[in-house]
């Protein structure tokens, strides 16, 4: 049980009492999770204390300040909305059951140490962000929190003298006689449980996602059979660019008299348009006096059957070859010959010329990553890195919940580079950018090279470790049971980082961050990122993305056009004078070919003239099997199933593939 800190708040029996029309019935901030179950709840009674049903709350504003700052951060005009047969009305989450008649936010209501305040007025009179009180107006306050500290100031202002904590589990209820409890929450009904049973519609679907041109029935279950009259009910499917073009079925359903179920007809239809997936939206239209909706407001995934496919392959069955460089005439031809620092001033001369190069602003981000990271096997979907699998392009996140969302992950973290979001930052195309330069390490922010889409909770999970190939409190290693397809993509948009901006670096071992809040602009372990580069080879989706990136931007990562170039800069080949004909790229890639892959037992491989040398390792680079031919050789193989690479090297030229054996 939770103590209670002070007894409640503020002047119950002298100034209000039972005089109140409407007070603050019960509130459930902090839920378990990520915060889908909160609720606040409204009671209406008369003058003498007597539940008031149906009462209007016209005129009536809810306001929510934090105490942190004093200020409001939530407000919710109650107009339109009455009270139900009980008196009771809540508003919360779309998750909370019953549903409420007023939805807000998931994680809409902040929980440590706050107020919850009714007024008579209107959401215009309490802007956002301010510090204001109409205590004349005032009907009802309430000072709650998931922990000990009281919002005092707060208090202060709006004469409230008592406050109460809560736990994920439990809500702060009144009680009839005007003091509250702490308990298990009890959304949209008395919390006594007296009061008239009110009769629950449930609706349901078999499942969660379809796709253009299925077809369900959605269930419409009463909790008691209906009594009096056929139960008619109306509701709506569309939302957004979802419309009732987009299917065939009713909209209305009857429940006769006698009967708790009723089911209707939906056929999703194939407008034969490339739109992408979209959400149908179930919504009650207004419900018959004595029923209340269950649940409401349910989002069912349908999806797209028209999409469009690309040529080359996904990270974790990729291709190389396909994906013609967009390089520019002469764009590295200043590279040519140049060793040590020297070598790499001379890259950065390209890839920061203050000039040339462009900076988007974040927001830009988004449609960025829409298009260069979409899934080759289907546009309507982001390939998500770490995790190894396509997300919907509508799973974009756009709240504060992460789950089951994609969003932006930044390689080298924010936090370590010190990148910071410009004021009033706004998705505003590709013509509109702003001037950058290798010493504004904060417009690292936006820089795509290094941004990917990828699943928010994985990212979360990243945070901003170092990256290796053990996992520890520091090091990101990966999601466990994954291939690893995203390594040597990592790799290369650090070693661009590292060269594009001067406050950054990338260091052996395990870079420590700086005292204090200073970001330190280092990140680690740069020996791991080096046989990154090498055990995961660039791609044709690694080359895509380079390809839009300078569309944006107007520069490209030379990491992943000349991925050997790590070696001159960072590696073991530092020093050594760099010419673009030492580079992998320099295979005709088209010629050279590997095949069967996906195999089972042989591999072969083709293309090559002269003496030549196949290397087979395991993706931790270990070597485990080789052969020397000329021209063409086939390969045995028994492998344990899984993903190795295949080293091919003609005189002093090599090329690396992966090859899956099943």
């Amino acid at each position: 049980m939770l103590q209670k800190l002070l007894t409640y708040f503020f002047l119950i029996c002298v100034s209000f009492g039972f005089s109140q029309t409407v007070v603050i019935n019960e509130i459930d901030a902090d839920t378990p999770g990520s915060d889908v179950l909160e609720f606040i709840e409204l009671k209406s009674f008369d003058a003498g204390g007597i539940a008031l049903p149906s009462y209007a709350l016209d005129g009536y504003v809810l306001v929510f300040y934090r105490a942190s700052t004093n200020t409001i951060y939530r407000t919710i005009d109650l107009d339109g909305l009455v009270t139900d047969i009980n008196g009771i009305i809540h508003l919360g989450n779309s998750q909370v059951s019953p549903t409420p008649p007023f939805i807000f936010p998931s994680n809409g209501l902040q929980n440590a140490s706050c107020v919850a305040a009714l007024y008579l007025g209107n959401d215009a009179d309490f802007p956002i962000d301010t510090a204001t009180f109409n205590v004349p107006n005032l009907i009802d306050a309430f000072a709650h929190s998931n922990n000990t500290t009281q919002p005092t100031f707060l208090m202060g202002e709006l004469g409230i003298t008592e406050f109460y904590t809560e736990t994920a589990t439990t809500s702060i209820q009144r009680r009839n006689d005007g003091s509250y409890e702490v308990k298990a929450p009890t959304p949209g009904v008395n919390n006594d449980g007296s009061g008239i049973a009110i009769n629950y519609i449930s609706v349901s679907f078999p499942q969660t996602s379809f796709t253009e041109g299925d077809s369900f029935n959605i269930t419409f279950t009463t909790s008691e059979p209906v009594q009096n009259e056929n139960l008619i009910l109306n509701f709506t499917l569309a939302n957004g660019t979802f419309t009732n073009l987009d299917f065939s079925g009713g909209l209305t359903v009857s429940i006769p008299v006698g009967q708790t179920s009723v089911q209707n007809g939906i056929i999703l239809l194939d407008d034969g348009i490339e739109e992408g997936d979209e959400e149908l939206l179930f919504q009650f239209q207004p419900i018959p006096l004595g029923y209340s909706a269950n649940n409401d407001n349910i989002l069912i995934r349908v999806n797209d059957v028209n999409f469009a496919t690309d040529p080359w392959g996904t990270p974790l069955n990729p291709t190389d070859g396909i994906v013609t460089p967009q390089i520019p005439a002469g764009y590295y031809d200043t590279l040519e010959g140049l060793s040590g620092a020297t070598l790499k001033q001379a890259v950065q001369d390209i890839i920061a010329n203050p000039a040339i190069v462009r900076l988007q602003s974040y927001a830009d981000m988004w449609e960025i990553l829409r298009d260069s990271d979409r899934n080759p096997e289907n546009n309507n979907q982001i390939w998500a890195m770490y995790v190894e699998y396509p997300m919907s392009k509508l799973d974009q996140q756009n709240t504060s919940s992460i789950v089951g969302k994609w969003n932006r992950e930044h390689i080298f973290p924010q936090s370590r580079g010190g990148f910071e979001t410009a004021l009033g930052d706004t998705a505003d195309g590709i013509n509109i950018w702003t001037s950058t330069s290798a010493n504004t390490t904060v417009d690292g922010v936006s820089d795509a090279h290094h941004i990917r889409a990828e699943n928010g909770q994985e990212n979360s999970s990243r945070n901003n470790k170092n990256y290796g190939n053990v996992a520890t409190s520091t090091v990101y290693a990966g999601p466990t049971g994954t291939q690893g397809s995203w390594k040597g993509d990592v790799a290369r948009a650090l070693f661009y980082m590292g060269v594009r901006f001067n406050g950054l670096n990338i260091l052996n071992g395990d870079p420590s961050e700086l005292s204090g809040t200073d970001p330190s602009g280092n990140i680690g372990d740069l020996a791991t990122l080096l046989s990154w580069n090498t055990q995961d080879p660039r791609d044709d989706f690694e080359m895509n993305r380079n390809n839009i990136i300078y569309n944006w931007q107007m520069n490209r990562n030379p990491f992943i056009d000349y991925p050997l170039l790590a070696d001159y800069i960072y590696g073991a080949n530092f020093g050594q004078p760099w010419f673009a004909a030492l580079s992998s790229t320099t295979f005709d890639a088209n010629a050279i070919k590997v095949y069967p892959n996906p195999t089972t037992d042989y591999i072969v491989v083709s293309g090559l003239t002269g003496s030549s040398k196949a290397e087979i390792y395991s993706v931790t680079g270990q070597l485990i099997q080789e052969t020397t031919f000329t021209n063409e050789t086939r390969m045995d193989l028994s492998l344990a199933a899984g993903v190795y690479l295949i080293k091919v090297t003609n005189g002093n030229q090599s090329l690396t593939r992966k090859i899956i054996i099943r």
